[in-house]
């Protein structure tokens, strides 16, 4: 059943995963008793709900951004919260703990590619449940949480089948609010049991290929590469397993969007000048970011798309998660000076 949408509301809330990223930046990823050289460092906002409230205020988003999450009562969590407010973001449903450091992850990032890997400590995210968020006290038209799989309390499955998140989600939907999720990208094989209790509560699913493969069952690549018709079997599978509104697939080379009505959109990525990549942390969240900017304001998801693309290549630009994020008229001019995929 969709949620019955009120005109009034306004507004995104993200919840979920709140993480200072401490990124270096290596000369190349070493094999293991093996050395490599850290060329330079710097702290970032990670984590999806973090990213993406900075990244849509930097965008220009005018619609209020809320914040909800669990952080540690410490010098990180009091970053966070210091961040946010620097960017007009509400933090009134933040909590903070005394059980627990606020999470945080040592990303490795290669200087030349762009790769990084990341090595996390779950810290409060692992504390963080449905209690701490109350959808009922907000009139924000728009709930969004991420990342399932690296949140403890919302990922796991009760006796009677469901989870933290879906029962998070489902309570949003009661609420007025449509939902999203995003996901991480986890070597596991958990996806579809995490997943299949709320997909049925989720309007917008917007994942990368790899993610859209685990919890869909489908290998959507053909010699490596995310091919169109695979990843249209995939998201056609996730609106069977109950996506209400739209499943989004993100990729390297573009995107493609299926609805619950069958329609589907497609749309290339940005073409990146060479050098132009100084670290690919955060690019998933500017593109839901994007996404979910165009989503909020009822654009054509053709629209939507391309807005996306361009705020994942303009983060591509620097290798922190949203230090890379421009106004959205600079981020749509560069990718109409570049082109398109």
């Amino acid at each position: 059943m969709e949620p019955k949408i009120e005109s009034p509301r306004q507004g995104i809330i993200a919840a979920g995963s709140w993480i200072v990223d401490h990124v270096k930046m290596i000369d190349r990823f070493p094999a293991q008793d093996t050395l490599a050289t850290i060329e330079s460092s710097s702290d970032g906002s990670g984590g999806s709900p973090y990213n993406i409230l900075i990244d849509l205020a930097k965008l220009g988003a005018t619609m209020p951004l809320h914040a909800a999450g669990l952080v540690g009562d410490d010098a990180d969590g009091r970053k966070i919260l210091g961040d946010c407010a620097a960017h007009g973001i509400d933090t009134s449903a933040m909590r903070t703990t005394r059980d627990a450091d606020t999470s945080y992850t040592d990303v490795m990032t290669v200087r030349e590619t762009g790769r990084r890997t990341f090595f996390h400590c779950r810290g409060a995210n692992a504390l963080f449940d449905e209690s701490h968020v109350d959808p009922d006290a907000t009139d924000a038209k728009h709930f969004h949480v991420g990342y399932l799989l690296l949140l403890d309390r919302l990922d796991e499955i009760a006796p009677d089948g469901t989870t933290g998140a879906s029962r998070l989600l489902k309570r949003a939907s009661e609420a007025g609010m449509l939902t999203s999720v995003d996901l991480v990208s986890e070597d596991s094989d958990r996806f579809a049991a995490v997943m299949a209790p709320a997909l049925p509560h989720i309007d917008f699913l917007i994942i990368n290929e790899l993610e859209a493969a685990r919890t869909s069952g489908v290998d959507v690549t053909i010699n490596g590469k995310p091919d169109a018709a695979k990843l249209t079997v995939a998201a056609e599978r996730l609106i069977d397993a109950g996506v209400r509104r739209w499943v989004i697939i993100h990729h390297p080379d573009g995107a493609l969007a299926r609805s619950g009505k069958g329609e589907i959109v497609e749309h290339g990525s940005v073409r990146l000048p060479d050098g132009y990549i100084r670290g690919a942390a955060g690019a998933g969240d500017a593109f839901a970011a994007g996404a979910l900017l165009g989503i909020h304001d009822e654009l054509p998801m053709e629209r939507c798309m391309k807005i996306a693309a361009c705020a994942a290549a303009a983060s591509l630009g620097d290798p922190t998660c949203t230090g890379g994020i421009l106004p959205l008229e600079e981020c749509l001019r560069f990718g109409q000076t570049h082109g398109f995929r």
